[in-house]
């Protein structure tokens, strides 16, 4: 059963489960379960998706219940009315905080400008050794994109050279091998938690949470991080 965040007669929001895709995708292969058909089957009616996340990105995933309120909702987020809340874990430490303006190319290899502002919750130092380092550091922050790219905040925090734990694709390989063979985890610790918008019907401001799954408690009871507020 998905966790259901926010139900009404127009939207509804779920906590997407890590590995779980959103719909059919060209990019992102075939799968047994999609979580739009998983809703469907859920609530017993259809839904639409307003947005998407990543196949291995966990937390707020919105839907709408109609056609009509969909043109509505999609339009907040195409003229960036939305503000989404990442969380976060990167290899090293990070700057407190820092806006990320670096153009990407997308899948049809057209160059986007894609901006993401993000800011250091809490860093961590564990006897990891690491290449040349007897230690590893990582970091917690929370990302805002302002603009909504495909796969940005892995190819941004990649760019500053703090790619996200557990990414395979813009991460850092050697350092995934390192915690699957230490830990037994290859979990990627990319979270939305959080999604703000307006109600498409009454035009009130909607606060969406979506707390943390295990594994990514898991990596954060390692590094000693305190996610109590997202849990």
């Amino acid at each position: 059963m998905l966790e259901i965040l926010y139900r009404d007669e127009h939207i509804i929001a779920i906590n997407k489960p890590s590995g779980l895709l959103v719909h059919k995708s060209f990019y992102a292969g075939e799968a047994d379960t999609y979580a739009i058909q998983e809703l469907r089957k859920q609530i017993g009616q259809k839904v639409f998706p307003v947005h998407r996340l990543d196949r291995k990105t966990s937390g707020v995933l919105l839907f709408t219940l109609d056609k009509d309120t969909l043109r509505i909702m999609s339009e907040q987020f195409a003229s960036r009315e939305v503000e989404k809340k990442y969380l976060a874990i990167l290899r090293g430490w990070t700057k407190e905080e820092e806006t990320i303006d670096y153009d990407l190319i997308n899948e049809n290899e057209v160059k986007q400008n894609a901006v993401t502002y993000y800011r250091r919750l809490q860093t961590s130092e564990i006897d990891l050794p690491f290449l040349k380092h007897q230690t590893s550091r990582y970091s917690l922050v929370e990302a805002i994109p302002e603009t909504g790219r495909f796969h940005q905040l892995r190819k941004h925090f990649k760019h500053i050279l703090h790619p996200i734990l557990g990414c395979r694709k813009h991460g850092c390989n050697k350092q995934n091998k390192l915690w699957l063979q230490t830990f037994e985890i290859n979990k990627m610790t990319l979270h939305a938690h959080q999604l703000i918008f307006n109600h498409p019907i009454s035009n009130e401001r909607i606060t969406v949470n979506a707390t943390v799954d295990e594994e990514f408690k898991r990596v954060g009871d390692i590094l000693k991080f305190d996610l109590s507020q997202y849990s």
